[in-house]
């Protein structure tokens, strides 16, 4: 009797189930009501780059949007990098002048992680030994924060004995490419070779 009554009570659940999959199927109203909507967005960009307000080497207050027009090739780093910051800048300089006249429609930024030592007296004096066009920027702590979580750039102070500072900065580096609208177009590594860099960014500029 009572695996009589079990088999029915399933019966009773499965037939339950199964009318409210039918009416899920069937019926949108109750599909909605039922079921909670998901809205999934997603977006074809990469979250790269965005508004920021620095101070070029100059001492001038500079926004993201002086630059419009322009393509920008931004990178990161510190004047007091030892190696891997002026290889990566040598590298830009030198496509750059590979691609001769091409190269104007591209401004090269040097951004400082290190802004504690990197003042703008400090960045004029060391974007001199790149290329002539060669824009550098520095900014307060804060600033230099928001700029470097917009690229999603990563950089932390670690401690160095060698330095006067007592201290060195350790971060990614890697070249942005952004549009005349400001807009991410792609990235290279710092590894990157002279001719593979100019040779991409003329292509890119086709």
């Amino acid at each position: 009797m009572r695996i009589a009554n079990l088999r029915l009570l399933l019966l009773v659940v499965a037939g339950f189930v199964l009318g409210g999959l039918a009416a899920l199927a069937i019926l949108p109203v109750a599909r909605e009501r039922l079921l909670p909507a998901v809205t999934v967005k997603t977006s074809g960009q990469a979250l790269v780059g965005g508004p920021f307000t620095l101070t070029d080497h100059t001492g001038k207050r500079v926004t993201d949007q002086d630059f419009r027009g322009r393509y920008l090739l931004v990178y990161f780093g510190f004047t007091f990098c030892p190696d891997v910051c002026p290889a990566g800048l040598q590298v830009i300089t030198a496509a750059l002048d590979k691609l001769g006249a091409k190269a104007e429609r591209i401004t090269p930024v040097f951004v400082t992680v290190d802004p504690e030592r990197d003042t703008p007296e400090q960045m004029a004096s060391y974007v001199k030994s790149f290329h002539p066009r060669l824009v550098g920027l520095s900014g307060s702590q804060a600033e230099i924060d928001a700029v470097a979580k917009a690229y999603r750039v990563y950089f932390k102070k670690v401690t160095d004995p060698k330095s006067s500072a007592g201290y060195t900065m350790d971060h990614s580096a890697i070249m942005y490419l952004m549009g005349p609208d400001g807009a991410f177009r792609t990235h290279f590594t710092h590894t990157i070779s002279v001719d593979v860099l100019a040779e991409r960014l003329d292509k890119l500029l086709q």
